[in-house]
């Protein structure tokens, strides 16, 4: 009778065993592989319309998420954030080593996507004859403009184009309105990447995720003649890569301005993001930008993509612990750690790059300087200030990269320091 009974409640354990497994992997396929109804039911939006409003009235989730960008908010890490004030309240030397040139009047923490062309038309580096290559990544009509005008619009004053940009980067800057497929509208970063054997039009979703940011987050400059934007990666992404492409002077564009202690040709790095992440070990194993600053979110049982484009600390159980499984807190200090120990060496190499346009100028003004030295000397600086400047202009505070973002820092320094020496031994004298 005992064994009947045991035999009976395994029979009863095991069924309900079933029952639970069977219950669970529905779940699971729900949650976890079949996509929500508010990625299934794709709305009818014009292929035209930019107010996100009007996204918003069919995609309410990720439209919410998008409007916390305009939250002024401090990072958790110390670094970044959306708060504007300027840099140099806290790294003076930027004073120096932009002199000059209008960074040296405005360099001010940008703000959220949202605030992208108000920040453009407040900012002190723009005047009368700004070109129109420079709202390039700031609003989603560039892609009714570039249609119009083709590159036409970069040479033309940013004044004359003003009435025609309604809208800031919004939604239809990275979906088609149609299928909410992703999608690149900057050619500049089409162009770039054409170069690199990779067609962008055919990227997998994944790698989508990485390039709709990377359109814009990236370094560039404009060609001197045509004011067009090209990606210097021809030769790679790296600052050394990225300085050998400009030592070939490109399309004859040899420097961003003359420094008028030095008189270095000095080059201006401008948020090479999407580069310091390709190299990076994220970037390396398949993680997209999205993955991080734009995390899957649960509300109500629906799974959405958060469209609040922010530090990953802010959220660190969405961004980051699908893959990582330490607590938060110390996935937060090492986050810290590496970005206090970056700042720290931005610091220096900007600092001795500021030492080092200060000698060279006093050399430049001694009597009998040997002149072969001397330009050697501008050399050394133009290239420490690149090195640092490559690091100081990006926005993760080294975090994309941090064995790159060290080594060019160390770089920097070494530069700063052979281009102060080669300006004494110039001037045959100590500074």
């Amino acid at each position: 009778m005992e064994v009947l009974k045991l035999k009976s409640n395994n029979i009863i354990l095991k069924g309900l065993l079933g029952i639970f497994l069977i219950v669970s992997i529905i779940i699971l396929v729900r949650l976890y592989l079949l996509p929500p109804d508010s990625t299934i039911k794709m709305a009818a939006i014009p292929d035209t319309e930019y107010d996100p409003a009007f996204w918003g009235r069919d995609y309410p989730l990720e439209y919410n998420s998008y409007l916390k960008n305009k939250e002024m908010t401090a990072s958790p890490t110390g670094f970044g954030g959306s708060v504007k004030y300027q840099k140099s309240t806290k790294e003076p030397e930027v004073l120096v080593n932009f002199k000059g040139m209008p960074f040296s009047k405005d360099y001010a923490e940008d703000r959220g996507h949202p605030y992208a062309m108000e920040d453009l038309k407040e900012t002190k580096r723009i005047g009368p004859a700004t070109p129109g290559s420079c709202m390039t990544c700031k609003t989603a009509n560039l892609r009714d403009i570039y249609k119009e005008m083709g590159w036409n619009y970069a040479k033309t004053r940013l004044s004359d184009l003003m009435p025609k940009i309604k809208h800031s980067i919004v939604c239809a800057n990275c979906h088609e309105p149609v299928t909410m497929k992703l999608r690149v509208i900057n050619p500049a970063f089409t162009e770039a990447m054409k170069k690199r054997g990779i067609d962008v039009a055919k990227a997998s979703r994944l790698d989508m995720r990485s390039y709709v940011c990377g359109q814009c987050h990236a370094e560039y400059y404009f060609e001197p003649e045509t004011k067009r934007v090209v990606f210097p990666w021809d030769k790679g992404m790296t600052a050394e890569q990225t300085y050998a492409y400009y030592a070939g002077k490109p399309a004859g564009f040899e420097q961003d301005w003359v420094h008028p202690d030095s008189q270095a040709k000095m080059l201006k790095a401008q948020h090479p993001d999407f580069e310091l992440w390709s190299n990076g070990v994220h970037g390396k194993s398949g993680v997209s930008c999205a993955d991080c600053h734009m995390p899957y979110m649960r509300e109500a049982g629906r799974k959405y993509t958060s469209h609040w484009v922010t530090s990953p600390m802010k959220h660190v159980q969405a961004s980051c612990r699908t893959c990582h499984t330490q607590d938060e807190q110390w996935l937060l200090d090492r986050v810290k750690s590496t970005q206090n120990n970056v700042f720290q060496l931005q610091r220096i190499a900007g600092q001795k790059v500021a030492r080092a346009h200060e000698v060279i100028g006093k050399a430049g003004t001694a009597f009998g300087v040997n002149k072969g030295e001397l330009e050697k000397a501008r050399e050394l600086v133009r290239k420490a200030q690149w090195y640092w400047d490559f690091i100081a202009a990006e926005n993760s505070m080294g975090f994309h990269n941090p064995d790159q973002t060290l080594n060019t820092l160390g770089q920097s320094i070494d530069l700063a320091h052979q281009a102060i020496a080669t300006a004494n031994r110039a001037a045959k004298t100590q500074y």
